[in-house]
């Protein structure tokens, strides 16, 4: 009878936990690279965040050959991030490292 009641319990336990998709130890980053996007998306500060470099050095060479036409890229970007549900926005860029939109 004791054990069951340990079952139970645990499995109580298990329902009240907020679900999550992505990992706890894994921060998602979806609010910093959307601000940072709109704010600064010209420079690819965004893409550096998630760790996409060669995406960020692109994104910069954009700006700079387009007279900084190529940063609204950057903004764009920035909001289709916020746009995003939590685990969507985790699966798609942190997840499977999808880099452009």
């Amino acid at each position: 009878m004791n054990t069951e009641q340990e079952t139970n319990q645990q499995t109580q336990s298990q329902f009240n936990q907020p679900h999550r998709q992505y990992p706890p130890h894994q921060e998602n980053k979806k609010v910093l690279a959307g601000v940072l996007g709109i704010v600064a998306g010209a420079l690819g500060v965004h893409k550096f965040v998630l760790g996409y470099t060669n995406e960020g050095l692109i994104q910069i060479a954009i700006t700079i050959f387009t007279c900084g036409v190529g940063g609204l890229l950057g903004q764009i970007e920035g909001i289709i991030y916020l746009t995003k549900s939590d685990e969507e926005f985790y699966e798609t860029y942190q997840v499977r490292k999808k880099p452009w939109f």
